[in-house]
Parts: C-alpha cells; sequence; structure tokens
C-alpha cells in the first residue's frame, strides 16, 4: 500500500511592503489646482458631480485588465490593483458620508485609514474581475448619491475626524480630486 501524496501547498503571500502613511492634509485641493494631477476641484459645482463620476471611475475597467495589474512598480508604492480597491473603498465611504449628511444634521464622520483599510483588506491579493465589478457598482452608489442631492442640501455640513468641515458640495469636490488624482498614480 502506498502512501497518501499530501496535497501541494502554495507558500504563502507575504504581506506587501508597508506605503509610507499618507498623513498630509489634502483639504488644500479645494481652492487649488492639484500639481501632481491638474484636476481644480472648485471649479465643479455640487450638481456637477454626480456627471463626473462615470468618467472618473469608467478608466478603471481598462486598468484592472492589464498584464501585472498586481505588480508594484516600486515596492513602497501601490500596484494598480491597490490603487483600484483604493478607489472602490473610496466611493463607498463617500457614499456614505453622503447619506449621512443628508439624514443627520452636522454629522462627525468616523476615521477611515486608507493604509490599515489596504492592510486588512488584503488589497494586494484581491481578484482584479472581481475588483472591476465592485468598483462599478461603488461608483454607481456614488453617482447616483450625489445625483440625489437637491438645493440647498449641497450646504449640508458634515466634520471629518480631523476637524475638517465639509458641505456636500466640497465633499463632492474632494472626492472627485481623489478620483482623478488616482487615475494619474496609475497612468491612466
Amino acid at each position: 500500500m502506498t502512501e497518501p501524496v499530501p496535497p501541494v501547498q502554495s507558500p504563502p503571500v507575504p504581506p506587501p511592503f508597508a506605503i509610507e502613511p499618507d498623513t498630509k492634509d489634502w483639504t488644500w485641493t479645494l481652492h487649488e489646482t492639484c500639481p501632481e494631477c491638474g484636476f481644480t476641484a472648485n471649479e465643479v459645482d455640487g450638481p456637477s458631480v454626480a456627471g463626473r463620476v462615470a468618467a472618473l471611475t469608467d478608466p478603471w475597467q481598462a486598468v484592472l485588465a492589464r498584464p501585472g495589474v498586481a505588480v508594484r512598480p516600486e515596492p513602497t508604492t501601490w500596484s494598480p490593483l491597490e490603487y483600484a480597491c483604493h478607489v472602490r473603498d473610496v466611493c463607498r465611504v463617500f457614499t456614505e458620508r453622503v447619506d449621512w449628511m443628508l439624514r443627520r444634521d452636522g454629522p462627525e464622520f468616523p476615521n477611515w485609514d486608507q493604509d490599515a483599510a489596504a492592510l486588512s483588506g488584503r488589497y494586494h491579493l484581491q481578484d482584479p474581475t472581481l475588483v472591476a465589478r465592485e468598483l462599478r457598482e461603488a461608483a454607481d452608489d456614488a453617482r447616483a448619491a450625489f445625483a440625489a442631492v437637491e438645493g440647498e442640501q449641497w450646504l449640508r455640513t458634515g466634520l471629518r475626524s480631523n476637524g475638517s468641515s465639509f458641505t456636500i458640495e466640497t465633499l463632492g469636490q474632494y472626492f472627485l480630486h481623489d478620483l482623478a488624482h488616482h487615475l494619474v498614480d496609475v497612468g491612466a
């Protein structure tokens, strides 16, 4: 009788090199053109936010279809896949924040640590096909959230955990800058 052959196990995938946490306060992009991506957030009025979401998220479908999408260009720079996961999650976070601002007076948003989310969500191991679908759905939800805002609702406020105050309009501008900036990060 022969011994059973144990199944071949893949070696564990090591966690990626740590990314230096981004501790910059990017709210300055609400008043100035971003020199890195060229986006001028304050040129977009609130009612135009929803219409801009698709243009700034649709390119991710092609990015996620690239060969080597999970490969980091440098050990401490996210891969296009990791950036796509981040953009998907940014869409989810901002959809939730718009909802809170519409339903509550002056809500304070819980802190969202994008770097911790990347590690706990294992962005580097996610399936690009699934991420493409989830990103499209999350972007559609964000677009719908901003499209539902009317009139004086654009002036409703919310407070980020670091003390930054936003109206729904400035939250939308800030959101669009994030989307635009990450397309530049991956050369899309």
